[in-house]
């Protein structure tokens, strides 16, 4: 199938050309710079070709060729010329902190001569441009297309992963005795395809590549949203390089970082789960079908504290006076979407006595680290599984730490730290296994534009839960860690249907949290039923104040899922400034979810739950994939003319509020919760409406008497 791509002004492009070419792994090497507030570095790119091995796409040339030739022509430098790197240059001592300097790195001004082109498309998106998204562009060149916005590139060369000392015994064929394109490529092909039991060896092996010498500049171009990269003679995505490196510095106003100031009025940076995701802090492929895994090496001065999506608890290492490297890892694939790094004076909160029920729960145990004892097969491709490992899954609190500015001190531990032992504990006795191997929790600063997000490994929350009681924050806890079960560990592969990550997690914090208090069965149910009050109010607002196309929670209908010949697609109303105010996905996904939930029973819903996370944890899914599932464990009596495309029509494909839950709404009677709350509003309104009796003369003379003292 193609697609035409025309994205209109509130869709967001997804142009990386997942089809053909896939990125396995990325390795960061980067500096941060808070005087001129950049990033800058490199990253390399190790790939696998996809499934699609294509020279050409007719449909797309076709295409091409009945737009303007001067949109789809490729800005074409003159050829490189440089000598390739002699291999010597490579060091066996060579860290994973590449780079020895501090600050601003390497100098690389590759951009400024003629080998290469770093022109920006000043305009906007181009429906022509576009509709070349898989890399012909006037030739037979195979054309590597990354999401790409705000950055400038300064370089991108091969990389001669042959001359890493060792790599030879990925060398299989005894055929290949010189060092050449198809050498290198299986050399990769090889390293990226090694056993899940070999991760650190591999991690090794990415490390030591990514720090080999260029061994040839490729050339590349850049538009509003993509880096293009093509090597002349190369037609097909088999035969491109597998390891590339692209030397890069961030932009201050780059929508995927945030500079700014944390409470005590010290600089930090972090990065924001934007519309844009992570495109304007590396290059790379932002379509959630590539999964990928990452290791990246941060350098800073030695004041800050480098905190990112990472299995491993990353302590600093000096490298000279006033700078610091932070090195970490993932051995799960995920979309580089969920990549998440924040840099700042940020200090560890630590609770002021141990609790000895919680560390005797809570030990280090990570899932890279453990002895594998297999306790069920899993449908995801090969990594280092949790769900794979008898001691992880009774593992009910995993290694969790707290950071935030200093001033914050009292608040985390009068309220966060006390609430994240119970919490976690609670979605283990929900959802089992924590796809997880340690958390941590950083409170943001003030200009966070949410109360919380979650990514692997970390958890941003705003200063806003820490205040109050506690039940802000535990809820919205419960929230975020919902997350590493639906939304990180299982995602959706299509961006649209947004429900399946904020409508479970909205439904889960109910039931974690009042876990996590130990209430009775019946105060649980009736704080339960309060807050579903309060989030049915809340949808007919929403409802009567929003666009009509923007209530529907699967969009793209039966195209859900649906990307062109390439891989690239668009993600609708990805652009629109009300989509980030707007909560219809997380309210009719929750009222959803608790419709099907009351048709099963509570226990034999969440006993599906806890098989369905079984079954699709490290995947991505459709609401079919749900839904089918589900409708599997419903015995027919209880079904009640409850289908796929019953529910579609009804929850998901349709605007305004779904006919079954006003049926639901109309017929049930208010909690008592909801009914002492609503007695008590009705009360304060017939007093605010008595006429007020006029103050007596005398008392507003003795009032203008005192004031004029």
């Amino acid at each position: 199938m193609d697609v035409k791509l025309d994205p209109s002004r509130d869709d967001l492009p997804l142009l990386a050309n997942t089809g053909h070419i896939l990125v396995k792994h990325y390795v960061l090497d980067l500096d941060v710079d808070f005087k001129s507030q950049i990033i800058e570095g490199s990253i390399v790119l190790f790939f696998e070709p996809g499934n699609r091995f294509k020279k050409q796409s007719s449909s797309i040339e076709e295409t091409c060729q009945s737009e303007s030739n001067e949109a789809c022509k490729f800005r074409m430098p003159e050829p490189c010329h440089n000598p390739v790197t002699h291999t010597s240059t490579f060091s066996s001592k060579m860290g994973y902190d590449g780079f020895s300097v501090c600050g601003k790195g390497v100098k690389d001004t590759s951009g400024k001569d003629g080998n290469h082109d770093n022109w920006e498309q000043a305009s906007g998106i181009s429906s022509s441009k576009y509709c070349c998204d898989t890399g012909n562009h006037g030739s037979e060149d195979f054309l590597l297309v990354l999401d790409c916005c705000d950055l400038s590139v300064l370089k991108v060369e091969e990389v001669d992963v042959a001359a890493v000392p060792g790599i030879e015994k990925f060398a299989r064929s005894p055929t290949l005795t010189v060092v050449s394109e198809e050498l290198r490529n299986q050399i990769i092909r090889e390293l990226v395809t090694l056993p899940a039991d070999r991760w650190r060896e591999q991690l090794d092996y990415y490390a030591r590549c990514s720090q080999a010498p260029g061994c040839g500049e490729l050339l590349f171009d850049t538009d509003t949203w993509s880096l293009q990269i093509r090597k002349t003679g190369t037609q097909a995505a088999t035969d491109f390089p597998h390891a590339i490196r692209i030397r890069y510095r961030t932009k201050p106003q780059g929508r995927s970082v945030t500079w700014t100031s944390d409470q005590s009025g010290r600089p930090c940076v972090y990065t924001m789960g934007s519309p844009i995701n992570n495109r304007a802090l590396f290059p790379c492929q932002e379509p959630p079908v590539a999964m990928s895994t990452w290791q990246a090496t941060v350098r800073a001065a030695a004041s800050f504290v480098v905190l990112m999506s990472g299995e491993n608890s990353a302590k600093p290492t000096q490298l000279h006076e006033g700078c610091s490297s932070w090195h970490y890892y993932v051995t799960m694939p995920m979309p580089a979407s969920t990549f998440t790094i924040a840099v700042g004076s940020w200090a560890e909160m630590k609770p002021e006595t141990c609790l000895s029920n919680d560390l005797a729960t809570e030990r280090s145990l990570s899932s890279s680290e453990a002895d594998f004892r297999y306790v069920g097969v899993c449908g995801h491709m090969e990594y280092p599984c949790r769900f794979q490992n008898a001691s992880a899954t009774t593992q009910e609190i995993i290694p969790h730490r707290v950071f935030a500015p200093v001033c914050l001190k009292g608040a985390c531990q009068e309220t966060l730290l006390r609430l994240i032992p119970p919490c976690l504990s609670a979605a283990h006795s929900v959802l089992g296994t924590h796809p997880f191997s340690r958390l941590d929790v950083l409170i943001v600063p003030a200009n966070f534009p949410s109360l919380g997000m979650a990514s692997p490994h970390i958890i941003f929350l705003s200063q806003s839960t820490l205040t109050g009681m506690s039940h802000l924050c535990g809820t919205r806890l419960c929230h975020e860690i919902a997350h590493a079960w639906f939304g990180l560990a299982i995602g959706a592969r299509d961006w649209t249907e947004e429900w399946l990550s904020e409508g479970f997690a909205t439904h889960l914090e109910d039931v974690f949290w009042a876990r996590a208090q130990q209430l009775a069965p019946r105060e649980a149910q009736e704080q339960q039923e309060l807050r579903a009050c309060l989030r049915w109010r809340r949808l007919q607002d929403e409802v009567r104040n929003s666009p009509e196309e923007m209530q529907v929670l699967r969009p793209n209908k039966e195209e859900t899922g649906c990307v062109s010949d390439s891989g690239s697609s668009v993600i609708k109303h990805g652009l629109n400034p009300e989509k980030a105010f707007m909560q219809v996905h997380y309210l009719k996904g929750y009222f959803l979810l608790r419709f099907l939930a009351k048709r099963l029973g509570d226990d034999t819903y969440f006993s599906f739950l806890r098989k369905f996370v079984h079954t699709f944890h490290g995947q991505l899914i459709l609401s079919q994939d749900f839904l089918q599932m589900l409708l599997e464990n419903i015995p027919e009596e209880k079904r009640l003319e409850l289908s796929v495309e019953n529910i579609f029509r009804d929850w998901l494909e349709s605007s305004g509020i779904p006919q079954p839950l006003q049926r639901e709404r109309g017929a049930a009677a208010a909690c008592g919760l909801a009914r002492r709350v609503s007695a008590e509003v009705a009360k304060w309104i017939r007093v605010n409406r008595r006429p007020r009796k006029r103050k007596r003369r005398e008392t507003e003379e003795v009032f203008e008497k005192s004031r004029r003292q």
